[in-house]
């Protein structure tokens, strides 16, 4: 599925899904996100696929919502809002929940709800010329509904200014505040993302899977009993899967697991 608004490309386990329009920042409209969610979904369900990159083409990584789509937007009724807003959050939902790791490509400047693309990777590396705003609020609006991936991605203590400010941050900045995982030149973009798809498609593909859902599962829960009683779930039913016995069988023996061989 490829259009003038993005494209799929896929590269032995690897899946890039590429914004391809430079010309209006990659800024997105109710198009482009039905679009985005489309190829998560397929690339997210492919069984060859073991890691993806989200990716976009021009200065900028994605500068939010397109001025066409707000100036339509400013009509809508309430009603019309939330049904709008609704295929946005599952746009951000089906990235976050992607069974595939996901890693987000920064190449340029990131605004408004395009800060929700990025926080919903399970990681990012950026440019170190990148600028990054929430700027929803010089607008009279509020980042809404990217505020639950932004907020894990940064933290509550950095979203308290960064949301109310509206301030332009740069990537060193979102680098200390943890937004993104690393910080490169240009020239070395390109490198780091290869060397993280390396580490991603070493490891044992149900392992990375069961591993992304059980982050997304303990994340800010309380320490209990139920809580507890889940991850030693989780550990015994990896331990007697048919990946988690050759791992461990492979180590032991000293050969290469049978998803490198």
């Amino acid at each position: 599925m490829n259009s003038q608004n993005l494209s799929i490309t896929q590269s032995g386990a690897v899946a890039r899904i590429t914004l391809t329009q430079p010309e209006v920042r990659n800024a997105f409209s109710d198009e482009v996100i039905a679009e985005i969610t489309a190829a998560f979904t397929d690339v997210g369900g492919r069984p060859d696929v073991r890691a993806v990159v989200l990716a976009a083409e021009g200065p900028a990584f994605c500068a939010g919502a397109n001025l066409n789509w707000m100036r339509r937007m400013a009509d809508y009724t309430r009603d019309e809002n939330i049904a709008d807003a609704g295929k946005l959050a599952e746009m951000l939902r089906v990235i976050y929940e992607c069974p595939k790791p996901t890693v987000a490509r920064v190449q340029g400047d990131v605004y408004a709800g395009g800060m929700g693309l990025v926080a919903a990777c399970d990681m990012a590396v950026a440019v170190d010329t990148a600028g990054f705003c929430l700027s929803e609020v010089k607008l009279g609006l509020i980042p809404a509904t990217i505020s639950p991936y932004v907020i894990r991605a940064m933290g509550a203590r950095a979203a308290h200014r960064y949301f109310l400010t509206a301030e332009r941050f740069g990537a060193a900045e979102a680098l200390r505040i943890g937004f993104v995982h690393e910080v490169v030149a240009a020239d070395q973009l390109d490198a780091k993302v290869d060397e993280l798809l390396k580490a991603l498609t070493a490891a044992s593909p149900n392992a990375v899977r069961v591993c992304k859902k059980l982050v997304i599962d303990v994340a800010d829960r309380e320490i209990n009993p139920d809580l507890v009683a889940v991850t030693v779930q989780g550990i015994a039913d990896i331990r007697a899967s048919d990946e988690g016995k050759e791992g461990v069988q492979s180590f032991l023996n000293k050969r290469k697991p049978n998803w490198l061989i």
